[in-house]
């Protein structure tokens, strides 16, 4: 998957034509951790069920037509290489980008976990 499959499939979605913006975000493996040690990898566990309650809220968002997102689990990823796309389509400016910013955030802390790899 990639954000070019996701976005072309957001514009087959059948409100497409009241979208007035499509946000991406494309999360990658860092070399350091936020703390500042360096990293060789990542591995990322994803809690499905509640990723599909994150999902279904914010699509219910004022504005929102659609939201997709695709995590790069069970594998060790290397430095650089991509954990997480996440798509957001809607109306204005203003919604598409908090509803991008709570559904990430909801889906780091709620419905994923990683495991990082240090030297």
């Amino acid at each position: 998957m990639n954000i070019a499959t996701m976005v072309e499939q957001i514009k087959q979605h059948p409100d497409y034509h009241k979208a007035g913006m499509i946000l991406c975000h494309n999360g990658v493996v860092r070399a350091t951790s936020r703390e500042g040690d360096e990293v060789t990898g990542l591995e990322v566990v994803v809690d499905h069920d509640r990723l599909d309650q994150i999902l279904d809220e914010q699509k219910k968002r004022p504005g929102i037509i659609d939201i997709l997102i695709h995590v790069n689990e069970g594998v060790k990823l290397d430095i650089g290489d991509d954990v997480m796309f996440l798509v957001v389509a809607g109306d204005i400016r203003e919604n598409v980008l908090e509803a991008l910013t709570d559904t990430l955030n909801l889906v780091k802390t709620e419905a994923t976990s990683k495991k990082q790899y240090f030297k």
